[in-house]
């Protein structure tokens, strides 16, 4: 496979993915990461270039170990997938939670009322225990440190109190897509998710990402 280094060739390729979706979602995202600044160091890779039938969205320089995750397109549509070797979860968590980032990113024009005191606000590294033991995927070093990437390299939003203890919080991943969500039992039923959802949302906007409705 070719590696797509250049800039205008990766602008094209985003631009050919929108056009592809919901189908290139999952790469879609890890193409606009990386030409918006590549915070995840990620690279793309094609079967050909400038007519493609695959996209292969993976850590720069990593060769992969085992199975990769395809999801071939129909009608002419590009095939995509998701590297599986260094980073174990990525694949279940991209593919677990696309619906769930994209589909409730439709509400942007709501009006997010917060209770007083609750402040939107960014994670710290001393909260990703927290992140870690809450995570469906999480309690072991290799999940903490996934976590703490993300928290230090992708947009995320999290709902905290006066204290600045975290109440809420939706963190993104190198695909675009909702990595963990969660809302801590006792501040439940209050709209914190669908409040951070929302920020989250008009954020990625801002940054160019597609949203559904």
């Amino acid at each position: 496979m070719l590696i797509l280094t250049c800039s205008s060739q990766l602008q094209r390729l985003e631009g050919a993915l929108r056009r592809s979706l919901p189908y290139a979602l999952p790469v879609l995202g890890a193409v606009m990461n990386i030409n918006r600044g590549n915070p995840g160091e990620y690279e793309v890779l094609l079967d050909s270039w400038p007519d493609f039938g695959a996209v292969l969205a993976r850590p720069r320089g990593e060769v992969p170990a085992g199975d990769l995750q395809w999801a071939r397109g129909g009608h002419g549509e590009p095939g995509l997938a998701m590297g599986s070797s260094r980073r174990d979860l990525m694949g279940a968590v991209a593919g677990e939670y696309l619906s769930w980032t994209w589909g409730c990113w439709g509400a942007l024009g709501a009006r997010v009322r917060l209770d007083p005191g609750v402040r939107v606000t960014s994670l710290s590294p001393e909260h990703v225990d927290l992140l870690n033991e809450t995570w469906t995927y999480g309690g072991n070093s290799h999940s903490r440190n996934y976590l703490a990437e993300l928290v230090d390299r992708f947009p995320h939003v999290c709902l905290q109190d006066g204290a600045g203890q975290p109440l809420c919080w939706v963190l993104s991943d190198p695909f675009g897509t909702g990595a963990h969500g969660y809302t801590l039992p006792s501040h439940r039923r209050r709209g914190y998710m669908q409040a951070a959802l929302t920020f989250a949302a008009r954020r990625a906007q801002a940054r160019g990402f597609p949203t559904f409705g």
